[in-house]
């Protein structure tokens, strides 16, 4: 079997500093393409946008240390439907989406445009691999603030990521892993030597941080029109089995989400036990 084809993208778009760190961590494990939204589309889950429609365009783009990126004017569902149909050559073997800066989990699975682009991979029956990673002091509903990523651990969550998509790629080459697998990884934001190990997380109920409260508020000289004033709850103590809360823990929490846990255990074994090294 010939060097893994795979497919790097996320939702913060083509310039997101943790796309470019995970993108050149993944260099050791195949020939690595970027085809990453040409802007931020956080929250966009799993949408394509209306296709009779729009008029995306794709563009070159320069990325250090990697020889093919690529642009594209739409969501990163959108990205991975193009290179499955063809778009960037010969089919690819695995996706690798983010590093997303905010935990994607809970409630905030189910928006989160990092984990919707390896869902759409799942439809031409491509794993794919989700990687976010804790923000300090705010993150809600899977999103950080960039005023809060100054000092962000990138390489932590580049170490877990690759940790487990080198043994990803043994799964692969070695038949055993018999579907497109969705895993989601949610990584501590601290040294690699401070992370406290990692394990299996059920998906919870909540993020860390959720969105309270909605209000209209009118919108000045514009009759008929108003704004949305949202508020932000406080931070909520999540069950330790959960992802949220494993992550709070300061465990990195790793979610099946396309079929039976058990049976992705057993397909998986190679990417578990390289995780399990790291942290050994």
């Amino acid at each position: 079997m010939g060097a893994m084809r795979i497919l790097l993208t996320n939702d913060d778009g083509i310039d997101s500093i943790g796309l470019h760190v995970l993108a050149r961590a993944m260099r050791a494990h195949g020939d690595v393409v970027v085809i990453a939204p040409d802007q931020e589309y956080s929250g966009a889950g799993a949408a394509l946008g209306a296709l009779h429609l729009i008029q995306p365009s794709v563009c070159r783009h320069q990325l250090d240390g990697i020889d093919e990126a690529w642009s594209v004017s739409g969501p990163p569902a959108l990205c991975v439907m193009f290179a499955r149909l063809g778009a960037f050559g010969p089919k690819f073997d695995l996706i690798v989406s983010g590093i997303n800066p905010g935990v994607n989990v809970g409630r905030s699975v189910y928006h989160s445009g990092t984990v919707g682009a390896c869902l759409s991979g799942r439809n031409g029956f491509i794993p794919g691999v989700a990687v976010s990673q804790a923000v300090a002091g705010f993150g809600v509903e899977g999103q950080g603030w960039d005023e809060m990523l100054v000092g962000q651990n990138w390489d932590t969550a580049a170490q877990v990521a690759s940790a487990f998509v080198g043994g990803m790629v043994r799964d692969i080459e070695a038949g055993t892993l018999t579907d497109a697998a969705v895993v989601n990884i949610n990584v501590p934001n601290c040294d690699l030597a401070d992370v406290k190990g990692w394990g299996h997380a059920r998906v919870g109920l909540e993020p860390p941080r959720r969105m309270s409260s909605a209000e209209l508020v009118p919108k000045e000289g514009h009759q008929g029109a108003y704004q949305v004033r949202m508020e932000w709850g406080d931070a909520i103590e999540l069950p330790s089995d959960t992802d949220g809360g494993m992550v709070e823990e300061g465990i990195v929490a790793v979610s099946y989400l396309s079929r039976l846990e058990a049976q992705q255990r057993d397909d998986l074994a190679a990417a578990e036990a390289s995780l399990a090294q790291l942290f050994a």
